[in-house]
């Protein structure tokens, strides 16, 4: 690899923490949540409901683009965030742990409480999710600049973004500006269906990687089948990514399209971050120019050690048995 490649990889989007509990079915019962899925609540809710537990909670820093970006700086790369945090513990703890995780922080802080997701984790491994958005929202449009982007090889932009389209837009232009490349993480096919037509503009004219899961890009494509939707997701982009979970991933580009086996091993404990942290090894692959096949490796091996821990942060013998594959 030259020593004058740019490889640094920048994301932008909610900054978040994550705030795990392990618990039972019955608990989920009592507080009326129906397992699984995202429920969007208010700061006292998700104190009232940590005050019901006896657990002690995992804090770690959260939100889609960031457990990407974290997961590309514990792998050594140049990495860079950039969101808005609360003036409180929550948003001081987040900042310290990206840093600490060797992320470059271009954090803004706001007067409201730093946004939160309270996830239980229930015996099946399966997370049912509270969010508090709070100060992730305010991230002004007006305050991203294409210098926030610079010497960037990849910008990844998660498409929660789409719910402040000002901001979508402001990420999408700063990014273009500074000469990146531009990766869109669909995020979830309720936002797919709710942002069609503006997805649909915004793939056509700004992105260069498209990452989806089976939901996703059924919801884009409207393809159940594997090897129709790559094949619709690449139309417009360089690299088109399709997620299988346990079965694996599709990647195409040059009109080539590279089947991903699995990483195989044990059963999941948590599935918190799988998708963000398979993100984060591809997309350093592609920033150092390994081949498909060879980023592919890296990205399922991140995803399924990522499932076998509480939230979206590895261990450090975890990043040395990925490591290993570079």
């Amino acid at each position: 690899m030259p020593e004058n490649r740019v490889t640094r990889i920048t994301g932008i989007g909610s900054a978040l923490v994550d705030i795990l509990i392990n618990e039972s079915d019955q608990f989920l019962t009592t507080l009326g949540k129906k397992k699984g899925g995202m429920t969007l609540v208010e700061n006292k809710d998700i104190q009232q409901i940590l005050a019901q537990t006896n657990q002690t909670p995992i804090v770690v820093p959260g939100g889609a683009s960031c457990n990407t970006i974290v997961g590309v700086g514990s792998l050594g790369g140049d990495a860079r965030f950039i969101g808005r945090r609360g003036n409180d513990a929550y948003g001081e703890t987040f900042e310290k742990q990206v840093i600490k995780c060797n992320v470059e922080p271009v954090v803004s802080i706001s007067d409201s409480p730093t946004g939160k997701v309270l996830s239980v984790i229930t015996p099946d491994a399966q997370r049912s999710m509270f969010t508090f958005l709070g100060a992730s929202t305010e991230l002004d449009p007006e305050f991203i600049t294409s210098d926030m982007f610079k010497e960037t090889a990849i910008s990844m932009i998660e498409g929660y973004l789409l719910f402040n389209k000002d901001l979508m837009m402001a990420a999408l232009k700063a990014a273009r500006a500074a000469g990146s490349l531009i990766a869109l993480d669909l995020a979830s096919f309720e936002v797919v269906n709710t942002f069609r037509d503006m997805l649909e503009d915004i793939i056509k004219n700004f992105v260069d990687i498209l990452i989806a899961n089976e939901d996703e890009a059924k919801a884009y494509t409207g393809y159940d089948n594997e090897r129709k939707a790559i094949e619709e997701m690449s139309q417009r982009v360089t690299y088109a990514v399709l997620k299988v979970g346990k079965r694996g991933s599709y990647v195409s580009y040059n009109n080539n399209i590279t089947r991903i086996k699995a990483h195989s091993g044990n059963v999941p404990k948590d599935t918190t971050g799988a998708g963000d942290l398979w993100a984060a090894g591809f997309l350093f692959g592609i920033a150092h120019g390994f081949p498909i096949e060879k980023s592919g490796r890296i990205a399922s091996a991140c995803g399924y050690e990522v499932c076998q821990v509480m939230g979206a942060q590895l261990p450090e013998e975890a990043w040395s048995r990925i490591k290993k594959l570079m």
